[in-house]
């Protein structure tokens, strides 16, 4: 039996060199890979090391703006609400029902138009009854001042009779009789007198079984309907009938810091209206009248300012901004943005010669974006916009420059 062919592990020679270079090859390229990998590593350390190096090498940059006077006018923007210059609710004189209503909310109407009428069985029976009543008494009148005829003429005769031929009692009797006709006609037109009054009460109260408008303005609000049961008054148990508003003019209530108050007290300030509503419009209006008071709750001042609305553009009970325009206070402005609130109050970095110097400041007015300063700071210091917690007083730094309205851009993107 042939060896070779029973053992199937063998292997010929050309097989084996074929393993060795194989396994020679794959040790090379695990080589080759751990020396790249490591070089890697070993430039990226180096790049990081140098990127260190030239980081702690630069000085931090610095948003820097020029502080300088505002404008000779400044703008000052208040949140402001709209009212009706006259706002009626409209009650029922008379009891009664609804016969007939004219006008719904929405709808213009003019003074003493009618809106609704009211039937009023009850009262049209009592002022027939006061009307005949009167009739009446003027009839008594009549009666009695015949009487008083018939009194004074039989007290005439009876006076210039000769002494002997009527007695003196009788004689006085007739006197007694003609004063009583007198007065009882007296007692009757103070009768009429009454029921005049009656009757001109229920006339007037006749009057008022048409609602009228009070004056030119807008419904805003109808409780009513055709039938409905009304009753007299204004107390809280009364149904309205309507409500209805004068708009044109209007008047705009807005509560100005205290700050502006000793600007906002002059009448007849302008005053610029937008509303959200109403966007890519403007309504010009003034300060018509102030409180000429500072609320001590809120330390702000109550201004009117009256505006213009014959087309019914603008709507009572709406919030709109108002603009005004202010003369300067000829303080140093400068962005909010370059506040700093710390433990000893508002503060102002000033970058002098690359040198960051931290000055405490005294705000004398808060416009939103932009503040006033009143002490601190001069014309012409460059102050810091934004500065990071991380920088310290006396600490250089690159000052770069801005113009105003990116500085009040970052003031608005602060807020």
């Amino acid at each position: 039996m042939d060896d070779t062919a029973a053992d199937p592990a063998s292997y010929s020679p050309r097989t084996g060199r074929r393993l060795v270079i194989f396994a020679a090859a794959i040790g090379l390229a695990l080589l080759a890979g751990f020396v790249l990998m490591y070089l890697t590593r070993k430039l990226s350390e180096a790049r990081l090391a140098a990127e260190t190096r030239q980081s702690a090498a630069e000085l931090p940059r610095v948003d820097v703006v020029t502080a300088g006077p505002p404008p000779s006018t400044q703008t000052l923007v208040l949140p402001g609400s709209t009212a009706a210059w006259y706002t009626a609710t409209i009650f029922a004189r008379v009891d009664g029902y609804v016969g007939a209503w004219f006008n719904d909310i929405g709808d213009h109407v003019k003074t003493g138009q009618v809106l609704a009428t009211i039937e009023t069985p009850e009262l049209d029976a009592k002022y027939e009854a006061a009307k005949a009543k009167l009739k009446l008494d003027q009839a008594q009148v009549l009666v009695r001042q015949a009487e008083l005829e018939f009194a004074k003429t039989t007290y005439e005769r009876w006076r210039t009779s000769p002494k002997g031929v009527v007695s003196e009692q009788e004689r006085e009797d007739k006197k007694a009789g003609n004063g009583v006709a007198a007065a009882q006609l007296e007692a009757a037109k103070a009768q009429v007198v009454r029921a005049q009054a009656d009757v001109d009460h229920y006339a007037a109260l006749e009057g008022f079984k048409q609602v009228i408008a009070p004056f030119d303005g807008t419904i805003i609000e109808r409780r009513i309907d055709l039938g409905n049961l009304v009753t007299a008054g204004s107390t809280t148990d009364t149904t309205i009938l309507y409500r209805m508003t004068l708009d044109n003019p209007l008047r705009i209530f807005v509560d100005a810091p205290q700050v502006t108050a000793a600007q906002l007290m002059a009448v007849g300030t302008p005053a610029t209206i937008t509303a959200d509503y109403r966007p890519n419009q403007s309504f010009e209006g003034k300060i018509a009248r102030t409180a000429e008071a500072i609320n001590d709750a809120a330390r702000t001042l109550r201004v009117e300012v009256d505006v213009s609305n014959p087309d019914h553009v603008l709507v009572p009970g709406t919030y709109v901004n108002v603009t005004f325009k202010l003369s300067s206070s000829g303080l140093i402005e400068v962005p909010a943005a370059a506040l700093l609130f710390r433990t000893q109050g508002p503060q102002v970095a000033v970058i002098k010669n690359g040198v960051v110097d931290i000055r405490s400041v005294t705000i004398a007015r808060d416009n939103g974006n932009v503040v006033e300063i009143s002490s601190g700071l001069e014309k012409g210091d460059q102050v810091a916009l934004n500065l990071s917690s991380r920088i310290r007083n006396g600490e250089r730094v690159e000052a770069i420059e801005v113009n105003e309205e990116h500085a009040k851009n970052v003031a608005a993107s602060a807020r």
